[in-house]
């Protein structure tokens, strides 16, 4: 379209109203009206094409609604009348000029505006300046420099206490206004206590700093409450909401994560110890890339799963599951460390901000070697070295590596087993005598002539065989179970499947004392086997999932056996049995079909299932043995030995965080390689693109957009190199994101007052030179997040009374100036802890599993019902801080929903504040609130003797202060008539406890 064509088009301005659009009407408008208007349109009438021709815009919906030169470009609802189209029909001027629009093309147009023009780009894009880039023009994205500290007259710097104030104060004078003067030791106490640690402080610390007369006091106190543990568990709560962390599935299967806490407690440890910024992300994206000799930050990867997780999904349909669960992982790491919704280029680029689709799948493609379930790691470094030397060994074993098999440092190892092994294994068993049976799925057993078991009637499709043996053995160390053949079962057996498989899910042994039916399981150290059919080995047959089992197809029609060692050899009493339980859980009938059992006492080694490799090598005299013999025999014994030092190291422990060896339940899983993530066009599974390459946002000045990776490199450099990227002190979004995001905690709102989106869909800060100050000085300052709270607290800008101020308000009602400190109510977990505190009643126990503020019952499906009413309030546990209580994501705390606690389904970088009466009942009648009134109440009796002093002991616990006269007499007059703890009650529902000044 060129601008003489638009100049002459000439139209009486008319009512010009684009409809909002059903979500049908604005697919249409995206899958067919925005790309036809970008291929043919945007060129000559667009913000990216530099010069907008004719004044017409087309690129957003004021931009044809106001129209160019002629005005309004489209009518809604009415094709025949709009010029758009009057000119593409070639009914006036032609556009475009060189050819006339295919008539599909036209007809989509039409059918748009009489749908009424449906539009969803309601923000203007922005214009590239002379020789300049259009991304690059929003504030967010520009290059990080730290601006100069405003230069004030003299009279005001008696009142700047660091360059924060200078800032503001050059804003305020900017408007003709002046800061408010600082408030009194007693709220600026409470002010820092509450916003630093989340607590109150106590009547004793008040007086203390009120009477100081020490210049340096505040400073002093700011330093001491930088230093209390106190402060990790405050600002842990912080970045939890800005996460989504909870610790629950969420969606309809809202299972409970067992392990979820252990990314809570890193966290509040990082903030106590002031881990750099630069590190904290590094740590939550690839601890086991950057920190891989301490093991203990595995539980930073708690990050990566801290968000919702749909099991439904996930089993019914996977590739849309892997997509979507890729989605959450881009979308909370890119809100929180980079303050960008990178997630609305899922369907096409980003409407507002320079974020295209193929950013979005780059960054995709970073997380696509992950799975999200229990994760297994060593906190010890010792341990995990042990255990990885180990691991390894046992790898270099099933892969037959011989440069480390045969290494000089094994050999000891391999002589001390041949010097020690039994000549004949075959003489070391003994049988055992079979005293009964028992099938939970309704087998019928015969005896053989051989002493062997044979399982005949109706093939049920899973079982469960219980047999209760004798021996005269007076020790036992393993126990073997022979799988024979028999003409009876298919394919002579060993199995009842039609292809003569079995699958054994689980094999226990029980020791039962004389008299007894049962006794207490037998721990089982290691199995062998003489086969394992691939992916269905006798290990599976010990390690309690009953998803996984030992099956020996294809080599069926022939016997085979396993041994099974215990931990430590059995003294058996005179008289006791022993109780085998093989469960064949599998289904589809892959039961045994014969079997027989034996024991020995000889030390377990030498009764493992020798391979057949290893029986041919030791048939030989060890120096005609060739080089694949001696690997096939080191390959076993350090298998075994492997086995043995893994078995000795101490249970590895577990958090809810996401890596390439992960167990969603059912069983450990490992990706051996990432999966392809492919640009989805328009976002649909169905239509696949090119394949995404690991990589970030490519409108970053100084930053690659994709990462040169070699296609052998590791799942976790990918991750390594997005940390990298958004750690780089180059990254204006990522330093910018957080010294916003602290300010806002500090004042209840950032100077950009949209803490994770940073973009045009966000707002525009009110003080964008402080905001750029804050962000170098946190960046140069090594990323100290305690650097940066003290610099903010100090301030004689947060020091101001929040005293409403009418002058100030005529002009800046919202008080973005700052012309004096914000008012703010106290969080959900900050009222829950100072009704614990102030009732005498607060556990400081840090860290561990979290506190169930609820009673469970199965419920209809997986998601149990949760009671929130049935709780002892006295039991143990229940009076720790909020921060340890365990957040069901589905199901919400009603105290703590009520008091705005965030819906753990969503990222809440800010919460929302609320007022309403069903507030005020709900703090007035719950539970939680109503028994603590009574334990204030048991305690201001032991602190006075009349109710006089109980009242004053009161104001002094709750408010921190005396009453005045009228209050302690209407205060009186309540206690007298009603009780205590209703005068409790009231205070601890009162707006000067409920709020912080």
């Amino acid at each position: 379209m060129k601008p003489t064509l638009i100049a002459i088009l000439a139209v009486t301005a008319l009512p010009n109203t684009a409809k909002a659009g059903t979500p049908e009407d604005l697919a249409f408008f995206e899958q067919r009206v925005r790309p036809l208007l970008k291929q043919r349109c945007y060129g000559c009438h667009s913000h990216s094409a530099g010069e907008i021709s004719g004044g017409l815009a087309l690129d957003w919906r004021s931009g044809w609604s106001q129209g160019g030169d002629s005005g309004p470009a489209v009518v809604p609802g009415k094709p025949d009348e709009s010029l758009l189209l009057q000119a593409v029909r070639r009914e006036g001027p032609e556009m475009p000029p060189d050819e006339k629009l295919p008539d599909a093309e036209i007809a989509t147009l039409t059918e748009w505006v009489r749908r009424g023009a449906p539009d969803p780009r309601i923000v203007e894009p922005a214009t590239p300046s002379a020789g300049g880039d259009a991304r690059m023009e929003w504030w967010s994205l520009r290059p990080l420099q730290r601006p100069p500290v405003p230069t004030l007259p003299a009279e005001d710097g008696r009142w700047i206490r660091n360059p924060i104030d200078a800032f503001v104060l050059a804003a305020l004078r900017g408007r003709r206004l002046s800061p408010s003067g600082e408030a009194d030791r007693s709220t600026l106490l409470r002010r820092l206590s509450f916003d630093l640690l989340g607590l109150p402080p106590t009547p004793e610390e008040t007086e203390a700093f009120t009477a100081d007369a020490d210049p340096q006091a505040y400073e002093r106190l700011v330093d001491r409450l930088l230093a209390s543990p106190r402060l990790g568990e405050r600002w842990a709560r912080h970045w939890l909401d800005t996460i989504h962390f909870a610790e629950t599935h969420g969606f309809e299967h809202d299972l409970l994560r067992a392990n979820a806490w252990r990314y809570r407690d890193y966290v509040i440890r990082s903030f106590n110890r002031d881990t750099p910024w630069p590190r904290f992300i590094r740590e939550q994206l690839a601890a086991d890339v950057f920190f891989p000799n301490q093991p203990q930050l595995t539980a930073a990867l708690g990050f990566l799963g801290a968000g919702p997780y749909d099991q439904s999904t996930a089993t019914t349909a996977p590739v849309t599951f892997d997509y979507l669960d890729r989605d959450d992982m881009v979308t909370q790491t890119m809100a929180a460390f980079a303050s960008t919704t990178a997630n609305c280029a899922r369907c096409h680029d980003h409407k507002f901000d320079p974020i295209t689709q193929e950013d979005y799948y780059a960054l995709q493609a970073v997380f696509a070697g992950l799975g999200r379930g229990e994760v297994a790691y060593d906190e010890n470094a010792s341990i995990a070295a042990r255990r990885n030397h180990w691991q390894a060994l046992r790898q270099a074993a099933e892969t037959q590596n011989g440069a480390v098999l045969l290494a000089a440092e094994y050999e000891p190892i391999v002589a001390d087993w041949l010097q020690s092994r039994a000549p004949d294994p075959g003489d070391l068993w003994t049988r055992l005598e079979l005293e009964s049976f028992q099938s939970s799925g309704g087998t019928t057993f015969a005896r053989r002539e051989d002493g062997a078991v044979r399982a005949s009637g109706p093939r049920p499709d899973k079982d469960a065989y219980t047999i209760v043996t004798a021996t005269k053995l007076s020790e036992v160390s393993a126990i073997r179970l022979d799988v024979l053949t028999d003409a009876s079962l298919p394919k002579n057996g060993p199995g009842r499947q039609d292809n003569g498989n079995l699958h054994l899910t689980e094999f226990e042994l029980q020791l039962v004392a004389p008299g007894a039916s049962q006794g207490p399981p037998l721990k089982i150290r290691h199995a062998t086997a003489d086969f394992d059919q691939a992916g269905w080995t006798i290990a599976h047959a010990l390690d309690g999932n009953l998803n996984t089992a030992w099956g020996i197809y294809p080599r069926v029609g022939q016997p085979h056996y396993a041994v099974f060692e215990l931990d430590n050899k059995l003294a058996l009493p005179p008289g006791a049995t022993l109780t085998v339980i093989l469960k064949q859980l599998h289904g589809s009938g892959h039961l045994i079909g014969c079997f027989r059992l034996a024991a020995t006492s000889a030390p377990a080694a030498k009764a493992v299932v020798l391979p057949a490799a290893v029986t041919e090598a030791l048939k030989k005299p060890a120096g005609q043995r060739s080089p694949a013999d001696r690997l096939a025999i080191a390959a076993h014994v350090l298998t075994n030995r492997a086995e043995e030092e893994l078995a000795r190291l101490p249970p590895e422990v577990k958090v809810y965080a996401a890596g390439r060896t992960f167990d969603p339940g059912g069983g450990r899983q490992t990706l051996a390689v990432p999966k392809t993530v492919r640009v989805l066009r328009r976002g649909d599974i169905r239509q696949p693109g090119a394949v995404a390459v690991p990589g970030a946002i490519s409108a970053i000045s100084g930053l690659p957009g994709r990462f040169a990776l070699p296609d052998s490199a590791p799942e976790a450099a990918r991750r390594a190199a997005l940390a990298d990227w958004l750690a780089d002190s180059n990254n204006p979004l990522t330093w910018r994101s957080i010294a916003n995001r602290i300010w806002h905690y500090h004042f209840g709102r950032g100077l950009c007052d949209t803490p994770s989106d940073l973009g045009r869909m966000g707002g525009r800060p009110s003080h964008p030179e402080l905001l750029d100050w804050l962000a170098c000085e946190l960046r140069d300052s090594g990323g100290s997040l305690k650097h940066l709270h003290r610099l903010i607290v100090t301030s004689a800008t947060y020091r101001q009374v929040s005293t409403h101020r009418p002058e100030v308000a005529a002009v800046d009602a919202d008080n973005r100036l700052l012309g004096r400190m914000c008012r703010q109510r106290l969080d959900a977990e900050s009222y829950r802890d100072a009704v614990l505190a102030v009732s005498g009643r607060f556990d400081l126990a840090m860290g561990g599993p979290s506190v169930q503020h609820f009673r469970t019952s199965p419920g209809p499906q997986l998601t149990p019902n949760v009671d929130y009413e049935a709780v002892d309030w006295d039991a143990p546990g229940m009076t720790r801080r909020s921060i340890y209580r365990l957040v069901w994501r589905g199901i919400p705390d009603p105290l703590l929903e009520a008091l705005d606690f965030p819906d753990a389904a969503l990222l809440a970088p800010q919460r929302t504040f609320s007022a309403s009466p069903l507030q005020a009942l709900v703090l007035w009648n719950n539970a939680f609130v109503l028994h603590h009134s009574q334990h204030l109440a048991r305690r201001l009796e032991s602190l006075g003797s009349s109710t006089d002093e109980r009242v004053r002991a009161a104001f002094r616990l709750v408010l921190l202060r005396a009453p005045s006269d009228a209050e302690r007499a209407a205060f009186v007059a309540c206690a007298e008539k009603h009780g205590l703890a209703v005068l409790c009650r009231v205070l601890l529902n009162s707006n000067e406890f409920l709020f912080v000044n």
